[in-house]
């Protein structure tokens, strides 16, 4: 056991025990938070790195002849210590931070980049992966150890394990920089977020927005330490409903400006410098790895393969998209106009003057819908359709620690036998310590390498939360993001896989959205809704009005969605392989992008590249598989309207053997294929859209 030494006390120093590197005696193993502490990571960091070190060290060095037990299933037995350490340190960095994690992130971020790329590099260990490689077809293994060995090798290939000492000693310099930089860039836009808000002093500032939206507007402003006023922040759930209904023009613009422009304020948030070398350092770790560019690079290992597959997706839909969008701007300008507006739409109108078209048009007022969506019966729902479609249950835990108070647990288990599954966290609260978005993670990953081991599965959103005992209400498009992350979330608390590098979402980048998309299929159907959807004050049931309304609106706006998105992921293509190779101009190359695909001025990117951050991370040169998996899940969806039945038992049985419990198992479209029986079809993403 590991310890660091604890303060004086008359004259003896008494040994502390750092909770992070002692056994965890929680229920269910939980990370017992309440014992952590900001101090304890950098030291528990040190030993972890140096446990992974040693092992790696005995695993190259081995004199016995390579062996998949011996290197391979080593290999994945290593750093398990460090995985623990890391997996509570970034989810905290993300959900709950402060400055002195932050200071130990700044510090700690090119450490790690520094010692993965010492792992990945270490020639020893690769020859003994490159041998095993050779004799793959010889070793009798079974398919899963054979993927896992095809991927193990393939990752250190791709890390540039083949290349001269002089190249890869510059790629681990690459990765460390990178490091240092992309946790600059995302403490930048957080800190942004965190700099501005806006308080509404009067009723007359308050014009337009309904009920919920003040009520969670004044609990804002609460948390900011004004109470009895009202206030806006950049939590994407308060800024967009705030520009969705403030009859405030001049309020909206000065919102949306505070929105799209973190990261580019100047000072030292600003990220345009960062980006500049950021880009300029993939586009040599690419050419290092003999990739023409970043994306090159990236896409070639995906089910997409090249830059070409993805424009070609992207030609297909961008057109359409620009089309519907051109119209629904028409529309929008025709409606501000005939209210006496004497102004073209602008960029802070459009989702102001959408909802009055929605409303006009389909007679759906988004303030009565969400009226019917409280947050516990969204999650219940959310609860329920998993039961039906793959036998379990959710049982809350009191007895879990959190690590805030905001935070919910729920013991996973079999509705045949009660067997443990694993454990689900819900924080779905937006405040200052959270970066806005959401996301799924966990603390822990499945695997059977030494026994059975469970998965602890978080959820993350940043909901903006109701009046003190009142409920919190979500908007229709939040209800959706919660099912979204469900379907991650039971992709990782599903997996039943032995290795844990091919376990629960460690799939390819182009494949992972593809249960979390398909599952949001299931809040919009009536079965799920009349359910669900009870009145927050009444407890009716949402009426067959307001679901006939939904389903007439379902494809209103996606003009703009589907434009907003896509401009992202071109940008992030673009962006990724551009051919100059000069110091790239942020903003310039912004404009000149989005100028010479016709982007409407009425709309903006969903992610402007300053704040951008998915593409720091795992989605550089990626952001289009939101988009590919949305392909795969239209048709993979229609697998149950083919059978008849949305909770069919032998189609929901399929598609968690092949999809959420299969991990990396097998090829991508090959898992696809064996639960569809064909390859996606593109049809079903234009019609889902609309823009068939």
């Amino acid at each position: 056991m590991a310890k660091t030494s604890g303060t004086k006390s008359a004259g003896t120093r008494k040994p502390t025990t750092n909770p992070l590197l002692a056994p965890w005696r929680t229920p269910f193993k939980a990370p017992p938070f309440a014992s952590i502490a900001p101090n304890h990571f950098s030291p528990a960091f040190k030993a972890a790195l140096k446990a992974h070190r040693d092992e790696i060290a005995a695993i190259a060095g081995a004199t016995s002849k390579p062996s998949f037990a011996n290197t391979v299933v080593a290999l994945e037995k290593s750093g398990a210590l460090l995985n623990r350490v890391a997996d509570v340190f970034f989810n905290l960095t993300s959900a709950h931070t402060n400055p002195k994690l932050e200071a130990i992130q700044r510090d700690v971020a090119p450490l790690l980049a520094k010692h993965q790329s010492a792992v990945l590099l270490n020639r020893r260990l690769f020859l003994r992966i490159e041998d095993l490689y050779a004799r793959r077809d010889s070793l009798g293994l079974d398919a899963e150890a054979l993927r896992l060995l095809e991927r193990v090798h393939t990752n250190f290939v791709r890390a540039g394990a083949k290349l001269d000492a002089k190249s890869r000693k510059r790629i681990a310099e690459i990765n460390t920089e990178l490091a240092t930089l992309g946790t600059a860039f995302n403490q930048n836009v957080l800190a942004d977020e965190q700099a501005w808000h806006m308080i509404l002093d009067s009723e007359q500032d308050l014009a337009g927005l309904p009920e919920s939206v003040r009520a969670a507007a004044a609990q804002a402003a609460t948390d900011l330490g004004r109470p009895g006023r009202h206030a806006i922040t950049l939590a994407r759930s308060s800024v967009e409903p705030f520009l969705q209904f403030s009859a405030r023009r001049d309020l909206r613009e000065e919102a949306w400006k505070a929105w799209v422009r973190r990261g580019e304020l100047g000072g030292k948030t600003d990220n345009r410098k960062i980006i500049v070398r950021m880009i300029a350092l993939r586009r040599e770790l690419a050419g290092l790895l003999g990739y023409e560019n970043f994306a090159a690079y990236v896409l070639d290992d995906t089910m997409a393969k090249t830059p070409d597959t993805v424009r070609g997706l992207l030609d297909k839909v961008w057109p359409a998209g620009l089309k519907r969008a051109r119209a629904e701007r028409d529309a929008l300008d025709a409606r501000a106009r005939a209210e006496g507006g004497n102004f073209d739409i602008a960029a802070w109108d459009w989702r102001y003057y959408a909802e009055k078209e929605r409303k006009a048009r389909y007679d759906l007022d988004e303030a009565e819908v969400r009226s019917y969506l409280t947050l516990d019966n969204v999650l219940a729902a959310a609860f329920d359709t998993a039961g039906r479609l793959f036998g379990i249950k959710f049982e809350e835990r009191f007895d879990i620690p959190r690590y805030h108070e905001d935070v919910r647990a729920w013991e996973v288990t079999t509705k045949t036998g009660g067997k443990h599954v694993g454990l689900f966290l819900a924080d779905y609260f937006a405040r200052p310590s959270k970066r806005s978005g959401a996301w799924m993670s966990s603390y822990r990953t499945q695997h059977k390498l030494k026994g059975e081991v469970r998965p602890i599965v978080v959820n993350v959103m940043s909901v903006a939360r109701g009046a003190p005992g009142e409920p919190t209400l979500l908007s229709f498009d939040d209800a959706r993001t919660l099912f979204h992350e469900m379907g991650h979330g039971l992709h990782g608390l599903l997996s039943d896989v032995t290795y844990p590098s091919l376990a629960m979402t460690n799939v390819l980048h182009d494949f992972v959205e593809l249960p979390s998309q398909l599952y949001e299929h299931w809040l919009s159907r009536p079965e799920v809704l009349k359910r669900f959807a009870t009145h927050v004050k009444t407890g009716k049931p949402i009426p067959d009005r307001i679901l006939k309304q939904l389903a007439a609106a379902r494809t209103f706006n996606q003009g703009f969605q589907t434009v907003e998105y896509t401009a992202s992921t071109l940008l992030d293509l673009e962006l990724h392989t551009r051919e100059d190779a000069g110091d790239l101009d942020v903003d310039s190359f912004e404009r000149e992008v989005l100028e010479r695909i016709g982007m409407p001025a009425e709309i903006t990117p969903r992610h402007r590249i300053p704040h951008f951050q998915h593409i720091i991370g795992g989605y550089a040169a990626g952001y289009y598989s939101y988009l590919w998996s949305e392909v795969m899940d239209a048709d993979a969806f229609a697998a149950f309207e083919e059978a008849g039945d949305i909770f069919d038992r032998k189609t929901a049985n399929k598609l968690k053997t092949h999809i959420y419990s299969a991990g990396d198992r097998r090829d991508a479209l090959d898992a696809y294929v064996a639960f569809r029986g064909r390859p996606p079809e593109i049809d079903g993403l234009l019609r889902k859209r609309g823009l068939a």
